[in-house]
């Protein structure tokens, strides 16, 4: 039978038929394309397939480079030289055997790819995208490019074929020149990315990470904060609002601290730094879900805290830029338009940025390549803490510790917590609300400063968390007014008993005054380690919380879950909990109403004066932001050298027990940026350990010894020095260290 096709027609058939046979060989080994809403915790690792093969792969590359052609030359032309002989042939091929079929294939669309090739070196194409920029300067069209074989840019030719096929897939391509031709490829590779030898005449230079920075200047602490207003005063929206109140209400105390720090430190000059500050959780569509959460009484810790950071940083003089917007970051770095397939255009201008879990996925998102190259200067605000063990890809799936959050490869250190739970992170914390204001000495202050209302305010402003909890409640509204700022729609039924005086959703001054007034506020068991406890300790308040037993962790609870951590929390606030404990805070088992019950009446008899421990004022946070500024270098090569070696306190721990563990019991933190010092032979000797073998291993619980056959064991993979896990058949070899009082992040020997 005889088909009759018209020219057009043919070009729309082959077309069809090298569709669906590159869809076929894409399905052995294409990789899926990410999408731009890319989930918060997927990793670079899990992000970045690799473009290597041979075979069908080759092919398929060449199937999909060959379709965008024939469509383009299809609609573009009415005149083409493909005959019905040709189709035919390539029909025929397609009912061969597999074994044939690529050879077949291959050697056919070899011919054709030659008249196409012929056909594009006449046709004119403008893409319609940005002029790419000046450096980049491509041969015409006209010009002949032939791929280079080059012992040291293996992968140049794989590079070019990728991107004959995959040009058009991300408009910064066409940004950058390219428009499909050899020529304008070989530029591109070349010239920004990396990957081809420099074309004649020209050098790479033009790399946006092969030139220097600004230059430096000197950081002066500030005592005044209106660089930071201007900074946040082009961002709106209830979550900025929160963070603009807060930094307004509390500017008079920072400036005091920063007119003390001034006067007693003793410091060298340090170097103003430019800082982005950019909560990716405010940005983009997950930022729309939570600025209506924030007027629905959600969470506000990490606005806390963005907002102490951002006054920390203006303070202590370096120049910050803060947003919330997905579409300037891309300005703001420097990121081409598109998907983030290209690198940046210019060397990053921010020496250091600090950002969350979404905001690590966006730049990773825009700055494409050069994502890997500027990631030691992320700084993660991670309330919960990230564990070695879940921070490495490729270990965390080979070991079960694969969640949603984690994978990114970082220096743990680069994860900054909200509390010092997690001594593997970095804790940066937050200022706590104080009952009187910083300096006044306890003899100045009024007869009734401490005086407190008989009433309670209960911890929690939605409706769920009050759910099977009126009993508890019950037992302390016998001795105390009972308050409540819940947020209630209307229309909707109610979880809070009767008794119980709402006040509605509070602003957060008013909020505040109601503390000033109450003598306990009562946890419910949620929200986990949020700051409010510790501001009412700081108002005077005794935080009456439940104890955990079993303790909640990932292996229990569905908030827990997916996180990031094995920690197992043993009440709703464990720092309340371990750091400042009686008076200020009692842990009940709130189904036993009798404890319940005489806890009320044992701090109803005793007078509590306001508690803030230093790290939570605003002169420790500043000493803290400034002391990790000044010495965390995650970019150099070179071993940590902070804190010194001199404070490096060497415990061997007992079977079954983490290093964390271990330091505490002795009063001390486990600090991972010294655990270097103890992978060594050397450091086994130094607890007078015998080795009978010693083994390198990527395993987060080394370095550590096992009795039995009196192995020894050293951690090959240094991102996965630990602080946390433990086995029953090791005793790990733990760096701890002393800390300043309430100042658990700094050593005595750090403050130098």
């Amino acid at each position: 039978m005889h088909v009759a096709l018209r020219p057009r027609s043919g070009c729309l058939v082959l077309c069809l038929c090298l569709s669906a046979f590159t869809l076929l060989l894409q399905s052995l080994w294409v990789p899926l394309e990410i999408t731009s809403e890319e989930r918060a915790g997927r990793s670079p690792e899990e992000q970045e397939q690799g473009h290597r093969g041979v075979g069908f792969r080759r092919l398929a590359i060449r199937l999909e480079a060959l379709s965008t052609q024939v469509q383009r030359l299809s609609r573009d032309r009415d005149v083409t030289q493909l005959t019905r002989d040709d189709l035919s042939l390539l029909l025929q091929s397609f009912r061969k055997d597999q074994l044939n079929l690529a050879r077949l294939m291959e050697k056919e669309l070899k011919r054709v790819s030659m008249r196409l090739d012929h056909l594009s070196r006449h046709q004119h194409h403008q893409p319609n995208t940005p002029s790419p920029p000046e450096a980049l300067l491509h041969t015409g069209p006209n010009e002949k490019c032939e791929v280079p074989t080059d012992q040291a840019y293996p992968m140049c030719a794989e590079k070019v074929e990728f991107l004959r096929a995959r040009w058009q897939s991300d408009p910064c391509y066409a940004f950058y020149g390219v428009d499909g031709t050899t020529c304008s490829i070989l530029t591109y590779l070349s010239q920004i990315e990396d990957f081809c030898p420099p074309l004649p005449g020209r050098n790479h230079s033009a790399l946006p990470w092969h030139q220097k920075l600004h230059s430096y200047t000197k950081a002066n602490i500030r005592t005044d904060l209106s660089p930071l207003h201007a900074a946040i005063s082009n961002n709106s929206g209830p979550a900025l609002n929160f963070i603009r109140s807060r930094v307004e209400r509390m500017s008079e105390r920072w400036i005091q601290a920063a007119e003390r720090m001034r006067q007693s430190s003793n410091k060298t000059d340090s170097t103003q730094m430019k800082v982005l500050l950019y909560p990716g959780a405010l940005a983009g569509s997950v930022g729309q879900r939570f600025e209506a959460l924030v007027e629905r009484g959600g969470p506000l810790g990490e606005l806390v805290q963005w907002a102490d950071l951002s006054a920390s940083l203006t303070i202590l003089g370096h120049n910050i830029t803060f947003s919330t917007s997905q579409q300037q970051l891309h300005s703001l770095i420097g990121a081409v338009p598109g998907r983030g397939s290209c690198p940046i255009q210019r060397p990053l201008t921010f020496d250091l940025i600090y950002t969350d879990y979404h905001g690590l996925a966006h730049l990773q998102g825009a700055m494409g390549l050069a994502f890997k190259h500027y990631q030691c200067r992320f700084r993660i605000l991670d309330s919960f803490g990230t564990e070695p063990a879940f921070n490495l890809g490729s270990y965390a799936r080979s070991h079960g510790h694969k969640t949603l959050w984690g994978s990114w490869g970082l220096q743990p250190l680069q994860y900054m917590t909200m509390f010092p739970h997690t001594p593997d992170n970095s804790f940066l914390g937050f200022v706590s609300e104080e009952a009187v204001k910083e300096g006044v000495r306890e003899e100045e202050l009024e007869p009734d400063t401490y005086k407190k209302d008989r009433i309670a305010v209960v911890y929690g402003k939605q409706d769920y968390m009050w759910k099977g909890k009126s009993e508890y409640v019950e037992v302390i509204s016998e001795e105390l007014e009972t308050h409540a700022t819940v947020y209630q729609p209307s229309g909707l039924a109610s979880n809070l008993p009767s008794f119980i005086r709402n006040h509605g959703l509070l602003t957060q001054e008013h909020f505040l005054q109601l503390l000033r007034r109450a003598k306990v506020f009562v946890g419910l068991g949620f929200p986990y380690e949020g700051p409010a406890p510790i501001e009412a300790i700081a108002l005077g308040c005794v935080f009456l919380q439940p104890r955990f037993d079993p303790a909640h962790s990932s292996d229990n609870n569905d908030f827990y879950k997916g996180k990031p951590t094995t920690r197992q929390i043993s009440s709703q606030h464990p720092y309340a909990e371990k750091f400042i404990g009686k008076p200020h805070v009692w842990t009940v088992d709130v189904s036993n109403k009798t404890e319940v019950r005489e806890a009320v009446r044992a701090i109803l008899s005793t007078e509590v004066k306001p508690f803030t421990p230093r790290e939570f004022t605003c002169e420790g946070m500043l000493e803290r932001v400034r002391e990790y500024i000044a010495h965390q270098d995650f970019c150099s090569k070179s071993l940590p050298t902070w804190p010194p070696e001199c404070a490096l306190r060497v415990h061997l721990g007992p079977l079954g027990q983490s290093c964390d563990s271990v330091c505490r019991r002795s009063s001390l933190v486990c600090e991972p940026a010294l655990f270097h010092h103890l992978n060594t032979p050397a450091g086994f000797a130094r607890l007078k350990l015998g080795c009978s073998s010693t083994r390198q291993e990527v395993n987060h619980l080394f370095p550590a010894y096992s009795p039995w056959g009196q192995h020894c064991g050293l951690q090959q993979e240094p991102l996965l020095f630990s602080c946390a896990g433990s086995d029953l058949s090791q005793r790990r070899l733990c760096p701890c260290r002393a800390h300043l009082p309430g100042q658990v992040a700094l050593s005595p020997d750090c403050l130098l």
